[in-house]
């Protein structure tokens, strides 16, 4: 295809590319795609210069685009900028909705070495266009490009000459544009220069090629289900700057597509119509009383807990049997054990304070252990025992050699 013809085509081309200027009035068509290019460059003289003149620009300036009251953009319009270092670009498709609706779009640029800002509106007024929609329409998806790639308006008029070549149709726009990330695309890995991928829609007023078909041919279908690439007798047209995944090619007849009408159901009283305004209740509603609910809510738990702490209070008080009953079922025997080990303990917590005492009672037997009697202690308490061993020493009966040194003696 030679370049006279490149360019008398590329007059044809519906495709509005346009450059960033401030408060610009731009007019794209309803169903063309639309492109406008945010240059670093234009948005520099806005920004004071480096300190030392005759030195190169090169600051970081990142871009903010917004619908004016909004935070955000249309949702037809999208935005995309790789690198502080690169101008920005802003795409999309508008659809008949918008027409003659006026769509101003605030650009916010930003200097990150400076960190001032410059203001510029963009106003978009989309036009109405008698071949929108056209009939026939293509997706493509092409492995080896990124969106920012694609969206230049070299490469891009590159890919309509090539699809024009196999196509040939009378009328042939780009409708839209969109990443393959956006389609839930995954990143794909930084080697051997890998790209995201970019999905092109084109559309034409005349029925498909034999050769865009080919790919819906039983051999090919098949090919793709074991993910091998199909035989396309076209693909060398655009194989030499785009690869194509034809399995990927999506052919769309409009003229032949079934509208769906849903029939919604009723949303009855309790829901808000799709279009009017919110009528809130009448300020007549009658008040209610919540204070019987209140005294229901505290008086049964409390009922509760007052029959707990009564049941509680009659086991531990009234239910007590007490020493004097205790000591009355228990036996005798029992008590004198009870009570001489607590006057043992008594009288060794005094003897660990004063040494200098009498000989202790528990060391002595208090009660026979056979029949329980009390027997009273060998020598009386007011007796010195300090210097009587802790064991009496027993008597020895004496024998015939005792009785004859006795009677020598």
């Amino acid at each position: 295809m030679s370049t006279a013809a490149v360019a008398v085509w590329l007059s044809t081309v519906v495709t509005i590319l346009s450059r960033s200027h401030a408060d610009r009035n731009v007019y794209p068509s309803a169903g063309v795609l639309f492109v406008h290019v945010l240059e670093r460059e234009y948005f520099k003289g806005e920004f004071p210069p480096y300190p030392k003149s005759g030195d190169a620009s090169n600051d970081p300036i990142t871009f903010n685009t917004n619908l004016m009251g909004y935070p955000d953009r249309p949702g037809w319009l999208r935005y995309i900028q790789r690198t502080p270092h690169s101008d920005g670009v802003l795409y999309g498709s508008p659809t008949a909705e918008h027409v003659g609706k006026p769509t101003v779009i605030e650009i916010t640029a930003y200097n990150r070495r400076t960190f001032e800002t410059a203001r510029h509106n963009l106003v978009i007024n989309i036009m109405a266009t008698e071949e929108f929609p056209l009939p026939y329409q293509a997706e493509f998806y092409i492995k080896n490009m990124n969106v920012e790639e694609m969206l230049a308006s070299e490469v891009l008029g590159d890919f309509l000459g090539a699809v024009k070549n196999v196509w040939q149709p009378e009328r042939l726009n780009a409708i839209n544009i969109t990443s393959a990330l956006d389609r839930g695309g995954r990143v794909p890995l930084p080697i051997n220069n890998l790209k995201e991928g970019v999905y092109v829609m084109v559309g034409a007023d005349v029925p498909f090629s034999s050769c865009l078909r080919e790919v819906e041919s039983p051999h090919n279908q098949l090919r793709c289900s074991q993910e091998m690439e199909p035989v396309i007798s076209c693909d060398k047209k655009f194989r030499a700057q785009f690869h194509i995944d034809w399995c990927k090619i999506s052919l769309v007849d409009i003229t032949k597509v079934i509208p769906v009408y849903i029939n919604r159901p009723d949303p009855g009283t309790g829901i808000l119509p799709e279009f009017g305004e919110y009528d809130p209740p009448s300020e007549s509603l009658k008040s209610r009383d919540y204070f019987a609910d209140f005294l229901v809510t505290l008086a049964i738990p409390s009922a509760v807990a007052l029959v707990l702490f009564f049941i509680l209070g009659y086991t531990m008080c009234c239910r007590r049997e007490g020493v004097e009953k205790r000591n009355m079922q228990t036996p005798d025997i029992q008590l004198v054990h009870h009570s001489s080990i607590q006057k043992s303990t008594k009288e060794l917590r005094s003897m660990s304070k004063n040494r200098e005492i009498s000989w202790p009672l528990s060391t002595l037997p208090v009660f026979n252990p056979v029949s329980g009697e009390v027997v009273p202690p060998i020598h009386p308490d007011n007796y010195e025992t300090t210097s009587m061993p802790l064991m009496q020493t027993q008597t020895v009966q004496s024998g015939p050699w005792d009785e004859f040194v006795k009677c020598k003696n």
